[in-house]
């Protein structure tokens, strides 16, 4: 089985909507219009993951010189177990060679109700290539754990990536910023 990664087509619009709104918690989603503005922009790219032609998930990436940051990634709900997240990594891997490659991901925090699925999401990206980097990434009001492929991102990487993808006024407006590891301020 093959997954292949096809830029966006509005065919896909209400599977790739409905796919966002179920697997990404409320406090973690960025508003999907704006998703889409940034992508018709030029300043993201929203591909859908595809088997034989069958949407099978999706991966929004925003990239700025050789960082490549999937900002999310989803399997369809009744495909996920069936190996298909690790060959959407696998074909981000090939579209994106050269770069260096992050996510943020969920916090290993053993208070969480769903901690259990966290630290399988971890597992999961560590058979992938992926290590965890020294440093978390804010977005809002939340606190991710970075993980990457290709080396570490700096605070100043992250800031010009960010920036880039939402424009002065929204990152003004939003929190969203490395925080090195030992930082004592993370509010």
């Amino acid at each position: 089985m093959k997954v292949t990664l096809e830029t966006y087509e509005k065919s896909d619009r209400k599977k790739l909507k409905k796919l966002y709104l179920t697997a990404f918690p409320a406090e973690e989603r960025a508003p999907f219009f704006l998703m889409m503005l940034k992508t018709r922009q030029g300043r993201s790219e929203m591909l859908t993951a595809k088997v034989n032609g069958k949407f099978v998930g999706f991966v929004y990436m925003v990239c700025h010189g050789d960082l490549a940051y999937i900002f999310y990634l989803a399997v369809a709900d009744k495909l996920r177990g069936k190996g298909i997240g690790g060959k959407i990594i696998a074909a981000v891997k090939e579209r994106y060679r050269g770069r260096r490659i992050f996510l943020a991901r969920e916090r290993l925090d053993e208070s969480a109700g769903n901690y259990a699925q966290r630290v399988s999401r971890r597992n999961f990206y560590l058979r992938c290539g992926f290590s965890d980097l020294p440093c978390m990434i804010k977005e809002a009001s939340v606190i991710y754990d970075v993980m990457g492929i290709g080396g570490s991102i700096s605070a100043e990487e992250y800031d010009r990536l960010i920036t880039a993808w939402a424009g002065r006024l929204m990152r003004k407006l939003v929190d969203m910023r490395i925080i090195e590891n030992g930082e004592e301020n993370v509010n």
